[in-house]
């Protein structure tokens, strides 16, 4: 074998781990690929798309209300642990209460007439109906209200922030529905903070994490 073509194949090699090594560094903390196999993000998103993760926001603290994030739940019987596609709704310090059908945040109605399938009522899953989201958690639910297991529910409860994996920020598979995806406003509770509206009443039970 000549030298001129063993340096050929050595650089290959080094081209292509070096490819390697760049996108398992990618996936592994900045982006990856994520498929929708349920329908509880209707119809926002239907199962098969494909969306863009971004990994960076978790790590950095960047998650917003009304973010779509990918997170890995817990351990439960009957689930694969395959990893779940929500909408943030509830924050740290956050009081969240779902009252005639409606997401009320520390006090204020929440508007989610832009994302809810159908406009669909938010009804409770369990016998709990307020909650407090603790420090390090997140309060999710499914656009598909009424085919969602989420934070409503006992086993799955709040989401610790160590089980993100990342923000939804791309839809780019089908490409005929493309899509850049941002956090909505809620110019409601900056408006109630505005005027400093009142708190959430202090009868507020705490959600249970697990059954």
């Amino acid at each position: 074998m000549s030298r001129a073509l063993i340096t050929r194949l050595l650089f290959a090699g080094e081209t292509i781990l070096l490819t390697l090594i760049v996108v398992v560094g990618i996936q592994t903390f900045v982006a990856q690929p994520y498929q929708v196999e349920r329908e509880s993000m209707l119809d926002t998103l239907q199962s098969g798309e494909m969306v863009l993760v971004d990994k960076l926001s978790a790590r950095l603290g960047g998650i917003a209300r009304g973010d779509i994030i990918v997170f890995e739940p817990p351990p439960h019987p009957g689930d694969d642990g395959t990893p779940f596609i929500k909408r943030v709704i509830g924050l740290p310090g956050d009081v969240v209460k779902l009252r005639e059908g409606a997401v009320v945040i520390n006090g204020v109605p929440l508007d989610e007439s832009g994302y809810v399938y159908r406009g669909q009522p938010t009804l409770p899953t369990d016998t709990i109906a307020t909650w407090h989201v603790p420090e390090g958690q997140l309060f999710v639910l499914g656009d598909h209200r009424l085919d969602s297991t989420d934070s409503r529910i006992g086993w799955l409860g709040m989401v610790p922030m160590e089980r993100v994996i990342g923000r939804a920020a791309i839809r780019y598979w089908p490409m005929d529905v493309a899509a850049v995806f941002s956090a909505p406003t809620y110019p409601e509770l900056r408006a109630a903070a505005a005027t400093g509206a009142p708190q959430a009443s202090p009868d507020t039970q705490l959600s249970m994490a697990r059954e």
